[in-house]
């Protein structure tokens, strides 16, 4: 193969790491142009290794790769931004790790989506900056449901068809959204929905980020629509997801500050 064919640079996002061997490690990263990859970082365990600090989860990185028969191989790495106050904050930590997680699980390899990846980049800084996480996830989720096709309905129940009326209603995960109380009742895996919880996925869903969290949020009601979501992810993943249980952890040994705007 032609050398010019053998290197590609691409920019990355880091979703997660694992050992290889005494020095490698294996990584999967997101890139604009080629999707998910799959990669093998060389002896970037050892003490000398230039390109380990590079090479962080939830890092934005600029790579060079070379081609390789089982896994292609990063020649160069330079990063372009650590996020370094994501590893500081156990919170914010546990929310990043829970936004890789899900780019991981939904994507493939191979698949080119610039949509994506910037919508990666974009929830990793605006959980870096001074905003409620919680409020910043559920914002991500709903935004790429919307990318993969997996938009859920809010506004008209998915039994009968009628029009959801401001009163609590049920979701459903199976059908892909909100139910009423009249047929959520006969659906055994629909769970209550607060007209509350309802409001903000609805805001959420067709606001720009700045709009959808400029009002504030009661920490119960984000608390509500994150496990809305994550069910629903969870259901269409056909998995538990591992970061949500992390999460919940830290809160527990955390007591929640009130959100402020």
């Amino acid at each position: 193969m032609p050398s010019r064919e053998r290197l590609y640079r691409t920019e990355a996002v880091v979703l997660r790491r694992g050992e290889f061997g005494e020095a490698d490690r294996i990584l999967t990263a997101y890139s604009p142009e080629h999707g998910k990859l799959r990669l093998i970082a060389k002896g970037v365990r050892k003490v000398r290794s230039r390109k380990a600090g590079h090479l962080e989860p939830f890092t934005r990185v600029e790579l060079q790769i070379a081609r390789g028969r089982d896994l292609d191989v990063i020649t160069q790495a330079t990063a372009l931004d650590l996020h370094t106050g994501l590893h500081h904050d156990l919170e914010r930590f546990g929310h990043a790790a829970y936004v890789v997680e899900l780019m991981d699980r939904f994507t493939v390899q191979e698949g080119e989506s610039r949509g994506l990846y910037r919508l990666l980049v974009d929830t990793l800084d605006r959980l870096s900056e001074p905003h409620e996480p919680a409020a910043v996830v559920d914002y991500y989720q709903l935004r790429l449901l919307d990318l993969l096709g997996y938009r859920p309905e809010l506004f008209r129940c998915l039994g009968c068809g009628a029009e959801v009326r401001p009163v609590d209603q049920y979701f459903s995960a199976a059908a892909g959204g909100v139910v009423c109380p009249d047929c959520g009742p006969r659906r055994p895996e629909a769970r209550r929905l607060s007209l509350a919880a309802l409001k903000v996925l609805r805001h959420y869903q067709r606001s720009t980020f700045a709009t959808a969290v400029a009002p504030h949020v009661r920490f119960e009601v984000l608390d509500e629509t994150g496990l809305v979501l994550e069910a629903y992810v969870s259901y269409l993943l056909e998995r538990r997801l591992q970061a949500p249980v992390f999460l919940r952890q830290v809160r527990h040994l955390e007591p929640h500050a009130p959100a402020t705007q």
